[in-house]
């Protein structure tokens, strides 16, 4: 009788996911709406409100980035994942503009990295600090947008940067304001929750970090 095979941990388990998500991710992000540059406001809208979230990169950043946004108070919790978003599309606007930053797989995948560690380290920054962080983080991922609306007409440009714009703040808002729901009737499962995607955050930016430099 040959011996049982060992049966994967669900910490080796998300790691070959991370892995093969690294790998399998970028090219479907980037080449949403069967690799065509979108040609009216339609696919532009829908290509715009998809790459955030089959992006898994961004997707991770902006799991972090509601995490980080419920540590803040007031209005700057709704002001701050604003910075955030006006940054991705001034970085749209950057890769539009035929300006360059190199390794912008690898510094994407360092953001979702150093959002992380903040939250593994219970460091949370300021509103001023966040906004910097959010600012610099939104550039990056924001020219990783841009391959996929390189030669558009105005139209679908001005449609594509309001849906990744309008998906963005929504996910970042909606996940600030489901924490909180959660909290109230469970404060250990909103620990719990927030533990998960930590990790889950940190293995997807290490896995997306190792495969952009491969």
């Amino acid at each position: 009788m040959s011996a049982a095979r060992p049966v994967p941990s669900p910490a080796q388990r998300l790691v070959s996911f991370a892995a093969l998500a690294a790998a399998y991710a970028p090219a479907q992000a980037h080449h949403g709406m069967d690799g065509a540059t979108p040609q009216t406001l339609a696919p532009g809208l829908i290509s715009g409100l998809a790459h955030p979230v089959i992006g898994l990169d961004h997707l991770a950043f902006l799991v972090v980035a509601a995490l980080l946004a419920c540590a803040l108070t007031g209005a700057s919790r709704w002001l701050v994942p604003l910075v955030f978003v006006a940054a991705t599309v001034a970085g749209t606007a950057l890769h539009l503009g035929s300006a360059d930053i190199p390794l912008s797989e690898t510094l994407v995948a360092t953001t979702v990295l150093v959002g992380a560690v903040l939250l593994a380290t219970r460091s949370h920054p300021g509103a001023l600090t966040l906004s910097a962080l959010f600012a610099v983080g939104g550039i990056l991922h924001g020219y990783a947008y841009g391959e996929s609306i390189v030669g558009a007409e105005p139209t679908p440009l001005v449609a594509y940067l309001a849906g990744f714009a309008l998906v963005q703040y929504a996910l970042i808002a909606g996940g600030s304001l489901a924490l909180d729901a959660i909290a109230e009737r469970s404060p250990r499962l909103r620990q719990a929750l927030a533990r998960i995607a930590t990790g889950a955050a940190f293995l997807a930016g290490g896995a997306f970090f190792v495969f952009s430099i491969a």
